[in-house]
């Protein structure tokens, strides 16, 4: 660091530790620390404010604290070191707390940096009052025509709920003023928002304007596209990475997987993660992800091994796609071993999300009182996603007393999800007790809750046609139930048997017939008379599929020789040659 007879100073120190924060090794940043206070340089107020900087960078918030109540002298630049640092930590309460002092220094006032980041802080924890009084104190202290400011109103408001706010203080800008960050941070507004298909048009209106797309444009426009499982459009931005270099781009990569994956093209999310000459834990998460959605989950245990072989470090949602595949393929035993491995080889606390993995885990094997006991012997609350993975299981297996318990838990914890309500009246339904069953619809009406009507949606010459329960709105509807016959008969000559429990709300007698009017069917009706021979039929539901349909899917898909991909709610099911990926685990 020096050469004899020549010392470092004050200066020195200051332009080094942005190194050492940039790079986030902590020990180093000690070791400048050190030789500071040797120096006797700890008390200068621009050296205290990179030593703030640097422990916040390092993720230790504790240091960086006192060093900054140790300073003798505080300028803002002091008060922003905390205030980022708060805001890379989540400590968003206490950002903006100091941001509140800083208000009540006489000293200096707040500046762009002070706003921007309390605007973010804001916006992380919803605090939309504050934020619209951050806002009120931008406009008195004329802050409101810098971008860095405007763009992170903007994004407070979005985050809060308030698109319109948002979407004023965007086009107020005026085109010329737009740059990359506000188109941006409009994109995300709109993903916030669910405006998906507005969110990927932003990226041709930036091009169209003149604005570069940077990695975060497109990760954007890939995630809306992934939304809608609009492959078209996905397939058109990655066209547009490529022609601008962004091939090689893992932030990219990791988007276009998941992408693919999400619009129901494994292989292709698959051929992105091959072209990757190093991918990080995310892309390798984002193709885990990938299979697990798609039913895949042999692969995801030899991927996720692969990963570890490779000295990678599995993340949070690492471990829950990989004990959510466990789940998937009955692999009790080697989902409880990864389970166990998080903390005691990976030093990961499980969340909400693993123990609810592992509820679903038990459940989907039988061991419903295993399930019980573990939640039971959880050392943190449990919440609505795990009671809702033994409330699945209990429908699965028929247990009725153990479903309406845990049910009465969840419409304490969760009162508007009508799911709890439609799957403890169906258990009802199925044991024969109407009385009881009509009981929870009629709790339905009293809490105003509403279930959501079951639409299938599918994909012909870039136009998205929907259909609902008995629809008759298509122009092609005689057609298309034309078509559901010709189904319904050359299926039952392969051996297809009604599975009437899958028609609850129909009268007895009519069971059976009202099963022939479910969305995805009518939908696949549609898809073979639309969609060229041998094309895959891709259909797309926004709850789960009931079993009566998986099982006419494959037959249809033996029957007329193509692929035919089904993305639910939960998981993709791809159908071929007269057997599902599924494997009828699901």
């Amino acid at each position: 660091m020096r050469t004899a007879g020549v010392y470092p100073n004050h200066f020195t120190f200051s332009a080094i530790l942005p190194a050492c924060a940039s790079t986030s090794i902590l020990v180093h940043g000690q070791q400048m620390h050190c030789l500071i206070s040797k120096h006797g340089y700890e008390g200068y107020v621009f050296v205290g404010s990179a030593l703030v900087d640097m422990y916040a960078k390092c993720h230790d918030m504790g240091l960086a604290e006192k060093v900054f109540v140790a300073l003798p002298e505080r300028n803002i630049v002091s008060w922003n070191s905390m205030i980022v640092g708060c805001l890379l930590n989540s400590f968003h309460v206490k950002a903006l707390f100091l941001f509140r002092e800083v208000r009540r220094e006489d000293l200096f006032s707040p500046n762009q940096v002070s706003f921007s980041t309390v605007l973010s802080a804001s916006a992380n924890i919803g605090a939309l009052e504050f934020g619209k009084q951050v806002h009120g104190v931008v406009v008195k202290q004329g802050l409101l025509t810098l971008s860095y400011v405007k763009n992170s109103l903007m994004d407070m408001y979005f985050k809060c709920g308030l698109f319109d706010e948002g979407a004023l203080l965007f086009n107020s800008l005026g085109i010329e003023n737009r740059d990359v960050i506000a188109w941006n941070v409009m994109s995300m507004g709109c993903v916030y928002n669910e405006n998906f298909e507005e969110a990927y048009n932003y990226l041709w209106v930036m091009k169209r304007a003149g604005i570069s797309p940077d990695e975060a444009s497109y990760s954007t426009a890939l995630h809306a596209s992934a939304h809608l499982a609009a492959l078209d459009q996905g397939t058109l931005i990655h066209n547009q990475t490529i022609k601008s270099g962004f091939s090689t781009n893992t932030c990219i990569a990791s988007s276009l997987i998941t992408m693919y994956a999400k619009c129901g093209s494994l292989d292709d999310a698959c051929r992105v993660f091959e072209e990757i000459d190093n991918p990080n834990v995310v892309c390798w998460t984002a193709l885990i992800a990938a299979c697990q959605q798609h039913g895949n989950g042999n692969h995801v245990i030899k991927l996720f091994e692969k990963m570890l072989a490779d000295g990678l470090k599995p993340h949070y949602i690492t471990f829950v796609c990989v004990i959510s595949a466990c789940s998937h393929t009955g692999r009790v035993e080697e989902g409880h071993a990864y389970f166990n491995s998080m903390e005691k080889v990976h030093g990961i606390i499980p969340g909400h999300e693993h123990y609810a993995c592992m509820v679903d885990l038990l459940g989907r094997s039988g061991q419903l009182d295993e399930a019980r006991k573990f939640i039971a012997q959880m050392p943190i609350k449990p919440n609505a996603s795990v009671w809702g993975a033994l409330l699945g299981a209990c429908a699965k297996y028929g247990n009725l007393e153990m479903g309406s318990e845990v049910a009465g838990r969840l419409f304490e914890l969760e009162p508007d999800n009508p799911g709890n309500y439609i799957l403890l009246a169906n258990m009802y339904a199925h044991k024969g007790k109407l009385r009881e069953a009509d009981h929870v619809r009629r709790l339905m009406g009293i809490n105003r809750v509403r279930k959501e009507p079951g639409c299938s949606w599918i994909d012909v010459k870039n136009k998205s046609f929907v259909f609902t329960v008995h629809d008759k709105l298509h122009a092609r509807t005689d057609e298309i139930y034309e078509m559901l016959k010709k189904v319904k008969e050359l299926v039952t000559n392969k051996g297809y048997v009604p599975q009437t429990q899958f028609a609850v709300n129909s009268a007895e007698e009519l069971k059976e017939e009202s099963l022939w009017y479910h969305s995805e069917k009518i939908a696949l009706a549609f898809g073979l008379l639309a969609l060229p021979a041998g094309a895959p039929i891709r259909i797309k539901k926004n709850l789960r599929t009931c079993g009566d349909c998986h099982t006419v899917m494959k037959f249809a898909s033996e029957i007329w020789k193509r692929e035919i991909i089904v993305r639910d709610v939960n998981r993709f099911h791809h159908f071929r040659n007269g057997l599902c990926s599924c494997r009828d685990y699901w």
